[in-house]
């Protein structure tokens, strides 16, 4: 596993957070505000390597130069249907960002990633991404959602995850070696059934009450 390009957000804040998704005694409200809450604070981190330059500003004493992000252009992907958790949390902080939508699902005889809904904005090749899934897990969706994204000439992606599974790292950094990875919490392993352990069970189910 090349820990170079997995960024494992261990923030005091993030990490309380992360506790209370955790616990199975939260429920759906406080489960998808804090999703919400979470995916804010992670994209604080994600964005740190966004380019600056010099604006003149007239402050009410005077006028000087001051940075300002240099028209980077953003494009948010949610993985349907968990990412749709971590949105609003984005645009808190890139409120004009423009956003996508990738829906999945995997075929029960090849358990291959298949592409069913994909929207994108139509300037997309012209942006940077950052692909939103609360859960990375065996990693095929995420690995299928960064092609279908590539597919269409997308040069710079990120993927952002609140709880990541070595195995789905590993599988990610397998296919697609030149994205990094932005997690909360990397967990111990996946159980027999695919679910991170000790995760949060199904995120889906967890932010939208279909338990």
């Amino acid at each position: 596993m090349n820990m170079e390009k997995v960024h494992i957000l261990d923030h005091p804040l993030l990490q309380h957070k992360l506790t209370i998704l955790r616990d199975a005694n939260t429920g759906v409200k406080d489960f998808r505000q804090v999703v919400s809450e979470i995916a804010t604070l992670m994209c604080y981190e994600a964005t740190r390597d966004l380019p600056l330059e010099d604006v003149e500003v007239t402050t009410p004493i005077t006028t000087a130069k001051f940075k300002s992000i240099s028209g980077k252009k953003l494009a948010i992907v949610p993985v349907l249907r968990a990412g749709l958790g971590m949105v609003d949390g984005i645009l808190t902080l890139l409120p004009s960002v423009k956003v996508g939508h990738i829906g999945l699902y995997r075929d029960p005889e090849t358990l291959e990633p298949v592409e069913y809904y994909c929207k994108m904005p139509s300037d997309i090749a012209e942006r940077d991404v950052i692909i939103l899934d609360p859960m990375l897990a065996t990693g095929g969706s995420a690995s299928a959602a960064i092609q279908f994204i590539k597919n269409y000439e997308v040069k710079h992606i990120k993927l952002m995850n609140i709880i990541a599974a070595p195995e789905g790292i590993e599988r990610v950094q397998h296919d697609h070696p030149d994205v990094d990875i932005y997690c909360a919490a990397l967990d111990r392993e996946l159980n027999d059934h695919g679910y991170i352990v000790p995760g949060l069970g199904d995120a889906g189910d967890r932010i939208f009450g279909t338990k």
